[in-house]
């Protein structure tokens, strides 16, 4: 088993925020993350997936095919958005990072299986100090 991965990177604004708490509670919880008026990140996802090595080609995936996919399916939908007001995937959610990630893989899984690999982990910088994986 051949393990590949694919770096991509997106910013977006997003505010952490529960609407069944009360401001003081969301400000308790997330501090300067719940700012009413956002906060952005310059986010790194790393895409990694696994297969058996093609003898006919010496590839598990070729790496154009699966660039195109995150990026048409994920990258262009976030970069540059408003994570809570823009994306349709993530309305009615609190978007922290571990719900970006877990919606991210739910858009990938099957997809990737079509392109002939298997989604393995996914990884997602929100910062130098903090990122999240989520191995499904």
């Amino acid at each position: 088993m051949v393990y590949l991965t694919r770096r991509e990177r997106f910013s977006s604004a997003h505010r952490l925020f529960n609407q069944a708490f009360s401001e003081q509670e969301n400000i308790e919880l997330y501090g300067k993350c719940t700012n009413p008026n956002w906060h952005g990140h310059n986010y790194e996802l790393f895409v990694t997936v696994k297969g058996e090595i093609n003898k006919a080609t010496g590839l598990v995936i070729n790496l154009k095919d699966l660039g195109r996919l995150v990026k048409e399916e994920v990258i262009e939908k976030l970069d540059h958005k408003n994570l809570n007001t823009e994306v349709d995937y993530l309305q009615g959610k609190i978007v922290s990072s571990e719900v970006i990630v877990v919606s991210i893989w739910e858009i990938l899984f099957d997809k990737v299986k079509n392109i002939g690999a298997t989604l393995h982990k996914l990884k997602l910088v929100e910062t130098e100090n903090n990122y999240v994986e989520y191995y499904g």
